[in-house]
């Protein structure tokens, strides 16, 4: 049996995809949007546009990962409640109040650099709540988001560079238990934005559990294209269960989810249409869980919201 322990690297990262001419543009959509077509490669390299190399990122897992990820979900809820349906849960968990996840959020800084406010953090927690309530459009996932905690660190080595210093920064900060979310801010980068822990890595080492972003992520941040606040919500998506929509390509199960559509490759910049899996549907380009920028993503799927529901059950609810 394959179990979640054999996965290496549990954790997720929000590149920032860039194209040679993303310095021209305003965070809106860019005019020169990109077609699709089946089977077809990169949507930027179609529209024309010379795309920089991506670094890895932690949560595109190879196909053996994303299993090992998706059969432990199914185990546990079987031993949890006598079925891996999640549909067939989620109708006995919905008579269950909605989820309020308690978020206890950290600003590592570096002097004045990297030092958000109170009001800047409560509009990231709004954003959060915005798109997993469906008021960007999309479904309703029944999880809403709490501050209850906000803290400053001043330490320059963390907030320069929050990978090598993941550990002792999580250990340190840090606080509440499996259903708690923490959230650090430092500099994480201009190309990788963020990275998150898996629920699933919890059981085995819980003082990793977590989300860090980019501080110049944050709503009205100054990272052109992805200054909404979409990367915690993409992040926190990892968090609460979810893989990327472009999980595996156009090989099943991909992310999983029933009514997220297969697509190839991510999309990039801010595509209107792609179909580039020859299974039924067009790409979910607008998902939260793809790459496009901030202002072209817009929702999570009904399959979505059971997914989170059914890892929050399984993983986080006790």
């Amino acid at each position: 049996m394959v179990t979640v322990g054999a996965v290496s690297g549990a954790a997720g990262d929000r590149p920032r995809v860039r194209t040679a001419s993303a310095a021209a543009r305003d965070d809106d959509c860019p005019p020169d949007r990109q077609g699709g077509h089946k089977g077809g490669g990169l949507a930027g390299e179609r529209g024309g546009l010379a795309r920089e190399t991506r670094p890895r990122d932690r949560a595109d897992l190879g196909h053996d990962q994303a299993v090992a990820l998706l059969t432990d979900l199914s185990r546990t809820l079987r031993d949890r409640f006598g079925t891996s349906d999640e549909g067939r849960l989620d109708a006995t968990l919905r008579r269950a109040k909605r989820v309020t996840v308690p978020v206890r959020f950290h600003v590592v800084h570096s002097g004045r650099k990297g030092k958000l406010s109170k009001a800047a953090v409560r509009r990231q927690i709004s954003t959060l709540n915005a798109a997993y309530s469906g008021k960007r459009g999309g479904a309703d996932t029944r999880i809403r988001f709490r501050l209850a905690s906000y803290d400053h660190t001043n330490k320059a080595s963390w907030f320069r560079n929050p990978h090598k210093y993941e550990s002792p920064m999580k250990k340190r900060l840090r606080k509440g238990g499996r259903g708690t979310l923490n959230i650090f801010t430092a500099e994480v980068g201009t190309d990788v934005l963020g990275f998150s822990t898996f629920p699933q890595r919890y059981r085995s080492n819980p003082r990793m559990d977590g989300v860090v972003v980019d501080y110049r992520s944050l709503p009205g941040g100054p990272l052109t294209s992805f200054d909404r606040g979409y990367t915690a919500v993409h992040e926190t998506g990892h968090w609460l269960g979810l893989l990327h929509t472009f999980e595996g390509g156009c090989v099943p199960p991909g992310d999983g989810v029933s009514d997220t559509p297969y697509e190839s490759d991510p999309a990039q910049g801010c595509p209107e249409y792609r179909d580039t899996c020859l299974q039924s549907g067009d790409d979910p380009v607008h998902n939260f869980m793809d790459y496009a920028h901030d202002a072209c993503m817009t929702e999570f799927t009904a399959g979505q919201g059971r997914r989170i529901r059914a890892a929050w059950a399984a993983y986080r609810s006790r």
